[in-house]
């Protein structure tokens, strides 16, 4: 019988707590030397992201697929948004270009260039997808999920 009383207090203790309304952290709760964001926005053009592309593109065909195609040239490369979303959110260059694969067929490919995204945080780095050859289907439908 204890253990059951034990379990209903429990139970109406959780009740009462998840109605009860939100409070913003005080100054003992933040953590000091996370201030929130603090983005330039610097961005550099969108061809500076394309040697990293072909790059991984080569590396994730040939260990991932098993398949021998790389990204041969670049064409039509052209900035299609820059910080499309609210201000706060990590600055990001959308960008779209068509590549010659090593087929001999040319694809679409749709890139960001997002501020502070790199190595720990420090430098820019690129997310990316070839329209056509995203065989894993991160970017599904059509490589739509990496436009802005």
């Amino acid at each position: 019988m204890r253990r059951f009383a034990v379990s209903v207090a429990f139970l109406v203790s959780i009740a009462f707590g998840a109605v009860a309304p939100a409070h913003a952290a005080n100054w003992l709760e933040k953590n000091f030397y996370l201030s929130g964001s603090n983005y330039d926005g610097d961005l550099p053009a969108c061809e500076a992201g394309l040697s990293t592309i072909a790059s991984r593109f080569s590396t994730k065909e040939g260990r991932f697929w098993n398949s021998d195609l790389q990204i041969l040239d670049f064409e039509r490369v052209r900035e299609i948004a820059y910080r499309p979303g609210p201000s706060a959110t990590i600055p990001r260059r959308f960008c779209t270009a068509v590549a010659l694969v090593s087929d001999g067929k040319k694809h679409a490919v749709n890139y960001w260039i997002g501020e502070d995204t790199g190595l720990i945080g420090q430098t820019w780095d690129v997310e990316w997808c070839v329209v056509g050859l995203d065989r894993n289907w991160a970017y599904n439908p059509r490589c739509k999920m990496a436009r802005p």
